[in-house]
């Protein structure tokens, strides 16, 4: 019968080890979004994470309990055998706390934190409620230790604040690294994950790369004749028009369609607009905007020209994905025809084409476009129907102007062995 307690004991000393590392180690997004799905299960993580000091202590005053016990059993089940290979006490007593810690070391301690580590989350769902029952079991405990545990730690630390779980940037990026490639070899990568990675990302995206190009930026001049600025607006369907004097490069604001019907004087009604660099980051844009109650801002290049223009949406659709801007004006195009051929559009950015379809597009901080890789290397714009051939890649152009690259059709040749 001995046996069976000695059993049952270093049982609950693995769960009590393994629940501590679990708690600790386990994915606190995982577990939270595990804990919204509601039932049992997701109210015993609700509780297990309302008080994690708390929760640490009780699972340490229930593995010391077990200890006890376990160090009682074992000092009864040794006692008998190790008198007859010892005659002396402390040798017996020596025996008796060597085969104690080394059994209950590998059974108790190494053995189930091991399996709990590695297997946080599951562990975590699968003994949420238990731990919960032992949580409430030891609650009169756990809570003495804790205040005074507190106590002392206040003595020492004036300023301590008992701590909450609280998710941040480490853990949705393991949240991510966990799921994201996954999702994307089955090409089921969820909404949800695409926005959280984008919001990540988006402190690290610049102007220049979410902005609408200068050549394709449509603005009027001051001097523009309000007939010919409502159809323009009519024409384009805009809502606000970037307004400029004499030239792209002294943009002075922009005007909303609503102004057209207050007067021939539309020029009194400008709007000033912000003015940013292309080294801004998005993520500053956006407050910039947000505090100025603005939509539009001018991105202007190191030499002070007009580089091109970011609306709102621009920034939003960083985050959430594209959006139907009235300042789209025209759609990109990225078509895979079959396992060699793409249709892409100039203005399509290299790193997108290489996410989208698993390539491995040179990028460089020289162009940032399909249209800028073959310009970097061809050294000047080609002619409709050109093909330009850079290393395994062969670009044919499908329509070019006088400026710019619109449309290519892009092969990937087999590299020579």
């Amino acid at each position: 019968m001995e046996y069976l307690y000695i059993l049952i004991v270093l049982l609950l000393s693995g769960f009590f080890s393994g629940g501590e590392i679990a708690f600790l180690s386990a994915d606190k997004l995982r577990l939270e979004l595990d804990r919204n799905k509601g039932g049992l299960r997701g109210r015993a993580l609700g509780v297990l994470y309302r008080h994690p000091d708390q929760l640490v202590t009780t699972l340490l005053v229930g593995n010391n309990i077990v200890l006890v016990v376990y160090g009682l059993l074992m000092a009864g089940l040794l006692e008998a055998p190790l008198m007859h290979w010892f005659d002396n006490d402390a040798m017996i007593v020596t025996a008796q706390s060597v085969i104690s810690t080394i059994i209950i070391l590998l059974t108790g301690e190494f053995l189930p934190k091991t399996i709990f580590k590695t297997n946080a989350n599951m562990m975590m769902r699968i003994f949420a409620i238990p731990i919960a029952a032992v949580y409430y079991l030891l609650y009169p405990l756990s809570t003495l230790f804790t205040g005074l545990s507190r106590f002392f730690i206040r003595l020492v630390d004036k300023g301590y604040v008992p701590s909450t779980m609280v998710l941040g940037r480490v853990d949705l990026d393991h949240y991510l690294a966990e799921n994201m490639p996954l999702e994307k070899e089955q090409n089921d990568l969820t909404t949800e994950v695409k926005i959280i990675q984008n919001a990540l990302d988006f402190s690290s995206i610049q102007v220049r790369d979410c902005m609408i190009p200068r050549n394709e930026m449509i603005a009027c001049e001051t001097t523009t004749d309000i007939d010919v600025l409502k159809k323009t607006f009519i024409d384009t369907g805009l809502s606000k028009i970037v307004i400029y004097r004499q030239s792209i490069d002294d943009v002075v604001g922009y005007i909303h369609s609503s102004e057209m019907f207050r007067g021939k004087d539309w020029q009194k009604r400008i709007n000033p607009t912000v003015f940013v660099p292309e080294s801004m980051y998005a993520n500053k844009l956006m407050r910039l905007l947000m505090q100025r109650k603005k939509s539009i801002a001018i991105v202007i290049d190191e030499l002070g020209g007009t580089a091109g223009m970011v609306t709102l949406e621009d920034l939003v659709e960083e985050i959430f994905g594209d959006i139907e801007d009235e300042h789209d004006t025209r759609k990109t195009t990225a078509k895979q025809i079959d396992e060699h051929t793409y249709l892409l559009s100039g203005r399509m950015e290299i790193d997108d084409v290489n996410e989208r379809f698993g390539l491995s597009l040179p990028e460089s901080d020289d162009y940032l476009t399909v249209a800028g890789f073959i310009l970097n290397t061809h050294q000047s714009i080609p002619h409709t129907k050109e093909v330009v051939e850079i290393g395994e890649y062969t670009f044919t152009i499908l329509r070019s102007s006088s400026t710019k690259i619109e449309l290519v059709k892009m092969i990937i040749n087999d590299p020579p062995n």
